[in-house]
């Protein structure tokens, strides 16, 4: 993951094919709008390249735990990456999604 640099403020228009709003255009300098454009990111990329275009590293690490993303996404980059975990873990419960409970739950079983 060393190697995501993607953008981290301004302006940006995702490829067609990972949204397909007419306006794909996304102002990460608005916190919500970021956290919104790694989400889809992280559900639509298929290709590394694509991770690596779009995700910075520190700033995924810095969201992670108030990304709202499908439990097999969280879990399998978690799994990859075990310092996502630990950041979300370590992170202010009223920043983590409520299904990150349904998780812990999951994860003691």
């Amino acid at each position: 993951m060393t190697d995501f640099h993607g953008p981290t403020s301004g302006i940006v228009e995702l490829p067609h094919r990972m949204f397909w709003q007419t306006d794909r255009q996304f102002n990460l300098d608005e916190p919500f709008t970021l956290r919104w454009m790694y989400e889809i990111v992280l559900r639509e990329a298929i290709l590394p390249r694509e991770l690596r275009a779009w995700l910075d590293a520190p700033t995924l690490h810095r969201l992670w735990a108030e990304l709202y993303l499908p439990h097999g996404v969280r879990r399998d980059w978690e799994k990859r990456h075990p310092s996502l975990r630990r950041a979300r873990l370590a992170a202010p419960e009223q920043s983590q999604p409520h299904y990150d409970d349904w998780l812990a739950r999951q994860e003691m079983t």
